[in-house]
Order: C-alpha cells, then sequence, then structure tokens
C-alpha cells in the first residue's frame, strides 16, 4: 500500500504556520525529533475533500534556503530529499504573513523555483485589513503562477478552501521531481526581494494610514541610491551637530573644574595632597569630563534614529555593502554597538551563527569608531583644525570629525575584506530582517538612555581614569627633577617614556605622546586625561598654564602633522585592556587576541607614520 502523499508546510518565522498547522490536523499529530540533530517534527493527518488522507509536515520557519541555523538547515534537507528518513514533498504550502508581505513573498519565490506544485495561504488577512491594507489574492495569484487562498488559521478562515486548492495540487500522489537547487547567493536574494516588492505592491489594492507613510518613506530610506544618500547625510549632520552644538556647555564645564582645580591650590598647603588633587585628580579627569556633552549629543542622535524605526533600515542599506567585503549583514549590529564600545559589540557577535563570519567581526569590531574615541578626536582637533566654516552651518571641524568616522568604517570593511580572504577564508551568508514601523521616539526612554550613557561615562572617569591618572602622576611626580630639568623627563614616567620616544619619534610623535600611550591602554580617553596631567606637571605653579583645557598647550607644543598622525594612530590601535579581554574570552584562547592586537598595531604604526611624512612633505 502506498503511503499517503506528503505535503511540507513552510513559511517564514511568525506567520502564523503553526496555528494553520493546527486547524488542519487536529489532535491528529506527532512529535518528534530528526534523526541526528535536535530539531523537532511535527506531522500530521489531514483528509482532502474526497476522503483522501495527506501527511502534512511542518517545518521549522526560515528565512531562505540558505540556511544560516540547524532549523533552516532540516527545512531545506527536507525540501531536497535529503534529510534522512524523510520522503520527499509531494507539494508544498506556503503560509505568508499578509501584514507583511513583501518580506514574506521572498522566500515564497525561492519555493516556487523548485518546481514542486506551491499553494499559498495568504494569512492574517484580518490582521491587514485591519491596518488598512487590502490584498487581491486574485492578482496576487495571478503574479505569483500558484493558488493563493486568504485564510485567518485562528478561526479556521479559508481551511475548506484551502484544501480544495490541495485536492488539485497533489493529484493522484505521484512522486514529483523537483528541479536543481543551485545556491541562492546575496545579489540573487537583492533581486528576488525586489521583485516581491514590486509583486506585492501590485497585488495591494488600498493602504491607508501608518502603512502608507512608512512605504512612502522606505521608497527613498531603502532606495538604492537615495537611500545610502540619505545615511550618508544625516551622519553628516550629526556629526556638525556635535561640534556646533557642545562647545557652550564643555566651556562651562572647564570653567567649573578650573575653579575647582583654583579653589584647591588656593586652601591646600603645598605639598603632595595639593598636587594631586590639582594636577593628578581635577585637570586630568576634568579633561576628559569636558567631553561628556559631545558623547551625550551623539548618542542622543544614534537613539532618535533606533526609536523611529530607522537604524534597521541602515543596517538593510549597509548589508550590500557588507557583502561584498564577505561579511554577513548579521555583523552589522554589532558593529554597531561598537560604535558605543567595542566590548558589547563582541558579545553581540555571538547572535552570527557563521564562525569565519563572527570571527571576522570580531577582528575588526576594534576599528569601528567607539565613544571612548570621541574625547581624544575632539581634543585634537579643537586644538589644531581651525574653527572655519566652509558652507552656512558646515565648519571644518565637524568635516575632519565625520572623515575619521568615516576612515574607522571604510578600514574595517577593508580588514574584514582582506581577512575573509586569507585567515577567515569561507563562504558569506545573506541577511534577512524585519522593517519596524516608523513611530515618534518616547522621550521618556530617550532620556533614560541618554542618562545611562552619562552615568556610563562618569563612572568610568570615576574609576579607570581616575586610577590611571593617579598613577601616571606620580610616577611622573618622582624622583623630583632638579633645577632647569623638565619633571615629566626626569621622573620615572618620563624616563619610561624616553624609551617609547625612540620607537614612536619615526611616526611624529613627542615625548608627551609617549608619556600618554602606556596608560591609555587601559581605555582610550585615558590619553586625554594623560596629556592634561603630564601637561599640568610641568606648568607646575605657573597659574595661567596649569589651566585644565588641554588643547591650546598641544596648539602650542604639537605640530599639524603630529596631530594628524596621532589621530591616525587612534583610529586603528587597540587601546583598551577590555577589548582585548573580551575577546580572548569570546575566542577561547590568545591565539586571535594576539593576532588582532598585532595587526592593528602593524596598522596603526604604518598609518600615523605615513600621515606625519606625507603631511610633512605637503608643507603642512
Amino acid at each position: 500500500m502506498n503511503p499517503a502523499p506528503m505535503v511540507a508546510l513552510v513559511g517564514n518565522p511568525n506567520a502564523g504556520k503553526s496555528a494553520l498547522f493546527n486547524a488542519l490536523t487536529g489532535a491528529r499529530q506527532k512529535v518528534g525529533n530528526y534523526p541526528g540533530v535536535t530539531v523537532e517534527r511535527k506531522a500530521g493527518r489531514m483528509s482532502l475533500p474526497d476522503g483522501r488522507p495527506i501527511e502534512l509536515i511542518d517545518l521549522p520557519g526560515t528565512y531562505s534556503l540558505e540556511p544560516a541555523s540547524p532549523d533552516e538547515q532540516v527545512t531545506r534537507d527536507v525540501l531536497f530529499g535529503k534529510q534522512d528518513g524523510e520522503r520527499l514533498p509531494q507539494a508544498i504550502l506556503c503560509v505568508v504573513d499578509a501584514t507583511n508581505l513583501d518580506n514574506h513573498l521572498r522566500f515564497t519565490l525561492q519555493l516556487i523555483a523548485l518546481g514542486l506544485p506551491v499553494v499559498v495561504a495568504l494569512n492574517m488577512v484580518d490582521m491587514a485589513e485591519r491596518d488598512g491594507l487590502k490584498i487581491d489574492a486574485a492578482k496576487l495569484s495571478k503574479e505569483l503562477g500558484v493558488p493563493v487562498i486568504p485564510t485567518v488559521a485562528v478561526r479556521k478562515r479559508g481551511v475548506d478552501d484551502l484544501k480544495a486548492a490541495m485536492d488539485v495540487l497533489v493529484g493522484d500522489g505521484s512522486a514529483r521531481k523537483i528541479a536543481a537547487g543551485p545556491g541562492f547567493h546575496h545579489e540573487d536574494l537583492v533581486v528576488l526581494q525586489r521583485r516581491a516588492r514590486a509583486i506585492a505592491l501590485a497585488a495591494t489594492t488600498e493602504e491607508h494610514g501608518a502603512r502608507k507613510v512608512s512605504h512612502r518613506i522606505d521608497s527613498i530610506a531603502l532606495h538604492p541610491i537615495a537611500g545610502p544618500i540619505l545615511l550618508f547625510g544625516l551622519m553628516f549632520v550629526v556629526f556638525q551637530a556635535v561640534f556646533a552644538w557642545a562647545q557652550p556647555p564643555m566651556d562651562a564645564i572647564t570653567a567649573g573644574f578650573d575653579w575647582l582645580g583654583h579653589w584647591v591650590e588656593t586652601n591646600f598647603p603645598n605639598g603632595f595632597v595639593r598636587n594631586l588633587l590639582a594636577e593628578g585628580v581635577i585637570k586630568g579627569t576634568g579633561a576628559v569630563v569636558t567631553f561628556l556633552p559631545q558623547i551625550l549629543i551623539l548618542f542622543f542622535f544614534i537613539l532618535l534614529l533606533e526609536a523611529t524605526g530607522y537604524m534597521v533600515r541602515a543596517a538593510f542599506i549597509m548589508d550590500r555593502l557588507m557583502a561584498r567585503v564577505g561579511l554577513s549583514g548579521r555583523a552589522f549590529i554589532p558593529l554597531l554597538s561598537s560604535f558605543a564600545c567595542a566590548v558589547p559589540g563582541i558579545m553581540a557577535t555571538r547572535t552570527i551563527d557563521d564562525p569565519k563570519d563572527r570571527l571576522t567581526t570580531i577582528l575588526i569590531a576594534p576599528l569601528t569608531t567607539c565613544s571612548a574615541r570621541l574625547p581624544v578626536y575632539s581634543m585634537i582637533i579643537t586644538a589644531c583644525i581651525p574653527d572655519r566654516q566652509l558652507a552656512p552651518y558646515v565648519g571644518l571641524r565637524g568635516v575632519v570629525f565625520f572623515g575619521l568616522f568615516v576612515f574607522g568604517i571604510v578600514s574595517a570593511l577593508l580588514a574584514a575584506l582582506i581577512l575573509r580572504r586569507t585567515v577567515t577564508k569561507g563562504p558569506s551568508q545573506g541577511f534577512m530582517m524585519e522593517m519596524p514601523k516608523y513611530q515618534m521616539p518616547s522621550v521618556r526612554d530617550v532620556g533614560l538612555g541618554l542618562w545611562t550613557r552619562a552615568l556610563i561615562f562618569l563612572k568610568r572617569a570615576g574609576t579607570i581614569i581616575l586610577a590611571s591618572n593617579v598613577i601616571l602622576w606620580v610616577l611622573a611626580s618622582y624622583p623630583v627633577a632638579p633645577a632647569g630639568r623638565l619633571q615629566t623627563e626626569y621622573s620615572i614616567a618620563g624616563r619610561i617614556a624616553s624609551a617609547i620616544e625612540v620607537v614612536v619619534k619615526p611616526i611624529g610623535f613627542n615625548h608627551h605622546i609617549a608619556l600618554a600611550l602606556p596608560p591609555a591602554m587601559a581605555a582610550r580617553e585615558v590619553a586625554v586625561s594623560a596629556l592634561a596631567t603630564t601637561y599640568a606637571i610641568d606648568a607646575g605653579d605657573d597659574t595661567d598654564a596649569a589651566s585644565s583645557a588641554v588643547e591650546p598647550k598641544i596648539a602650542k607644543d604639537w605640530s599639524l602633522p603630529t596631530a594628524l598622525a596621532f589621530l591616525m594612530w587612534f583610529v586603528f590601535a587597540p587601546q583598551c585592556l577590555s577589548t582585548i579581554a573580551v575577546t580572548r574570552r569570546e575566542t577561547n584562547g590568545w591565539k586571535w587576541p594576539a593576532f588582532m592586537v598585532s595587526y592593528l598595531f602593524v596598522l596603526a604604526y604604518v598609518a600615523a607614520g605615513a600621515t606625519f611624512w606625507i603631511a610633512t612633505w605637503a608643507g603642512l
């Protein structure tokens, strides 16, 4: 006796597949695991209108026939007849979410291309109508070339029509042949997505309210040309605002720390405690806290873009570019997290299934411009780049600042391109994502996000940065230099810096930079406080020179080639012990952290040296 024809029930996650499976099979279900994998296998019996039995197998939800997880691999293997102990299905019942039609049709088009008979269950049509969306099932059927049945699985609406359509598809139950299954490359998925959107648009007869507005915005935000231009323009505006809006509160914070330092120098007797508080604590830590307004302005815009739903669109825009360098779009979110800090960014790579993709993302995460670099960039730009307007509301400092962020992104992508062709070589995977609705950001949520970022920054200033400053101050203050000798050259720290200076002098670095590099390994922004502390020590009792503002001292002491080389060094060098530690934990050993630190320091040295000598040769 021939077994009952088998129909595979497939669809994207959250399409209502399980509800439809229950509506079709009732209590006639069996649950187990597929051979060799811990993936649940649900099979059930249903009857066609003429009484013939059908075996319905509920496959795990998937976004594509290119698997990114064991669940998705099982779905592909069953559809291609490669799963041990499983027959090739006679037909496919594809469930799509009517409220998210264009994304779900992409997978439907892949299924139709297999050559097996397909019937589409257009599920959740009631939810679509509630959202002001009406879809013409007949027109959708004509566009796809397969039957399309509107359903509401949870209410068993459309179930009888679905069974009638399946009766025709299954026919006499004879075996079918499946088309050869070529892999879908990233470009194929992009073409499929465009075709899916076109079909969804043609089948949609009415669209009202927020959905209509969202689609109009997305016609620009997700456009292959207009979308990247919009993203670039938004980021440019953000970095202009970081400089234009932050200066008044930064001046106020600087004045506050100057007053506090003057009060300590006036009211404490001259000696160890007064000098430690004034030079090591107030001027060093104050130089970093001054940049809090810039960090909050940057994160204000980031939180705003996330809350409105635009940040996911930015991930979609970047996905194509990332695919060209061998990265999955799944890497975008960890890299985006790295703009706040590389540590949570590296931890977020756990969402990447492919081990080579994940390792590559970990290795390039330190190249994204984290918030710890912000004080360093701002200090050098303020000190050495003229405050000049290039156009209305466009300043030179903002352009340079934006350029450093872009340079970090480009460097990360180039590093990924090289790594994916050498030490982390392997195939890359596409990236599927659901687009959230646009919405007005919550003032409370944005406020809480800014408050959290401020607390994190101030906690670092009061712990890691403060401790580094105190240690540096002690090492830079003793032994006391004799008359005519600079304290920062005669001290313990000064002698260590003199040894380092031999190595970094060819790339344009001076003695004060050599002093600041070792403590900056604790956290990148410590470079700012370290420079403020060493300049304060050299200033001694000269109250005019001992202001907490370090920029005037750098502007006087550094050449422009040196300043530019210093910026290039911080684009690449991994000055953060926390990043190295979390890389060791996530890769289960010291091999990859050592590789990461080595290649980044080599890049930093080469880039800084090239920048210094090119700038010197150009007469800057």
